[in-house]
C-alpha cells in the first residue's frame, strides 16, 4: 500500500471512530437516564475503552478522537449559553447538507448534557483548531486569511487552501 494510500485509510479510520465515539457517548447517556446518570467524562471515557476494546483504534487514537468529540461538544455548550436560540444554528449550513445521524446525535448529547458541559465550558481553554485533528459538521474559519471549510459530516482538518495556514475557529452564525 503506498504511503498516501495508507495516510488516506488513517484517516477515515479516525473519521469514523469520531462518529462511531459520538454515537457510544449518546448511548450512554440515553441508557443512564433510568440510572444515575454519568457524567460527561465517564460518557466520554466509556466510548474511548469500547473503541480500544474493539479493536477500531489504538488508546493513543481513542485520546486523541475523544479529545475531538469533548472539544466539539463544549464548543456546541459555548454556543448554546451564548444564545438560547436553536442550536442547528451553530452548523451555519443548510440541514440538508449535514449528515442527519451526526446531527441527531449532536442535539440528543447537547439536549441531555447542557448543564454539565456550560460547567465544563466554563473551565474549558482555547478552541482551535488544526491542521490533522477531526472535526464535526459545521464551518471553520482561518485565524490568518479568514478563508471558511465548510464540513458536512465528520473529517480531518486540512491546510488552508488559501494560505496554507493551519490554525482555524469554527464560526458562530456569522455571516461572511
Amino acid at each position: 500500500m503506498s504511503e498516501q494510500k495508507h495516510e488516506e485509510s488513517v484517516k477515515d479510520r479516525l473519521a469514523h471512530a469520531y462518529d462511531r465515539m459520538l454515537e457510544r457517548v449518546r448511548h450512554s447517556l440515553e441508557t443512564a437516564e433510568h440510572k444515575v446518570a454519568p457524567t460527561l467524562e465517564h460518557a466520554l471515557e466509556a466510548a474511548r475503552e469500547k473503541a480500544v476494546e474493539l479493536g477500531e483504534i489504538t488508546r493513543e487514537e481513542a485520546e486523541k478522537v475523544g479529545d475531538y468529540v469533548r472539544r466539539d461538544l463544549h464548543d456546541m455548550a459555548d454556543y448554546l449559553n451564548e444564545v438560547s436560540d436553536d442550536y442547528r444554528k451553530w452548523f451555519r449550513m443548510d440541514l440538508q447538507l449535514i449528515e442527519a445521524r451526526i446531527m441527531d446525535l449532536l442535539g440528543s448529547i447537547a439536549d441531555r448534557t447542557r448543564v454539565e458541559i456550560a460547567e465544563i465550558a466554563a473551565r474549558a481553554a482555547v478552541r482551535e483548531r488544526h491542521t490533522g485533528e477531526i472535526t464535526g459538521p459545521g464551518v471553520l474559519m482561518c485565524t490568518e486569511c479568514g478563508e471558511e471549510l465548510h464540513f458536512k459530516s465528520s473529517g480531518h482538518i486540512p491546510p488552508c487552501p488559501k494560505c496554507k495556514s493551519t490554525t482555524f475557529r469554527r464560526t458562530r452564525g456569522e455571516t461572511s
